[in-house]
């Protein structure tokens, strides 16, 4: 079964489904320009109350599709392609939908997945979900944007330990934090999602679209002035590294990776 972007609409609530089966929904380039298009298409619709994100089988999303990689990660321009179009591009419909946003996240919720439930205004979880980014393992940094946004929903405390650890955390740990809205038994993650759709959906739709454009001006800084964009120009220069080649290799290989020093004088 080919990798999916799945979307059914219900009484006002959209869920928005994630599968990948036999790779816990893990994120290819294909599911990142779908999601997009599903978002963007959902975002025109006056009747929508509520949209709920989870992912198929047991899992929210297991990250990206690193099988994928070794097709466009070591040169530069199709790197930046892949993160400022592909990926950024799903992640900022999502940002800039004004209809309220839940994730329902069972399971691993790595790395994109975690980038995706960023976006989102309500946040459940499964108490044996777990969380991560550890793409330290892979050879590669966050892109500048995406680190802004997971910097912003979790904390600097939260993505330092994520991105320089490689730390995978609990849902209890992260509910603590403030990352997540609500815990449950794992059986009950759904059952949760669709209770708290249907709260959203029963309030005034307008009300929730004025409140989502509120907190977005009041949270996000000029996109033009963002340190991240200032970023942008030299991002993706490691794409041909043999950090970056040895982190994917190892990985695909089913080893593990064997890094260089870092050479003086360079990033």
């Amino acid at each position: 079964m080919l990798a999916s972007v799945n979307c059914n609409v219900i009484d006002g609530v959209a869920w928005i489904t994630l599968s990948h089966p036999g790779k816990f929904n893990a994120m290819s380039r294909a599911m990142w320009r779908d999601l997009r298009r599903v978002v963007l298409d959902l975002s025109e619709a006056s009747d929508l109350r509520c949209v709920v994100i989870n992912g198929e089988g047991g899992h929210f999303c297991a990250g990206g599709d690193i099988a994928e990689y070794p097709g466009f990660r070591f040169q530069e321009a199709s790197l930046r392609d892949f993160h400022e179009g592909d990926v950024w591009g799903a992640l900022s419909a999502l940002q800039c939908c004004d209809i309220p946003l839940v994730a329902a996240i069972e399971g691993n919720c790595m790395g994109a997945g975690v980038e995706i439930a960023s976006c989102c205004d309500i946040r459940l979880a499964g108490r044996s979900a777990r969380f991560g980014a550890p793409i330290a393992k892979l050879g590669f940094p966050m892109a500048p944007r995406e680190a802004q946004l997971v910097l912003s929903a979790m904390g600097a405390v939260t993505a330092r330990e994520m991105l320089l650890e490689a730390s995978i955390l609990s849902a209890d740990t992260l509910l603590m934090r403030g990352f997540l809205t609500r815990v449950v038994a794992d059986e009950d993650v759904q059952g949760e999602a669709v209770a708290t759709a249907r709260r959203v959906a029963s309030l005034a739709p307008r009300t929730a679209r004025m409140h989502k454009q509120t907190l977005r001006a009041l949270m996000t800084s000029d996109p033009k002035e963002s340190p991240a964009v200032a970023m942008l120009a030299d991002a993706y220069r490691y794409a041909d590294s043999p950090e970056h080649r040895e982190g994917i290799s190892a990985f695909l290989s089913k080893r593990s990776a064997q890094f260089p020093p870092v050479e003086s004088g360079h990033d």
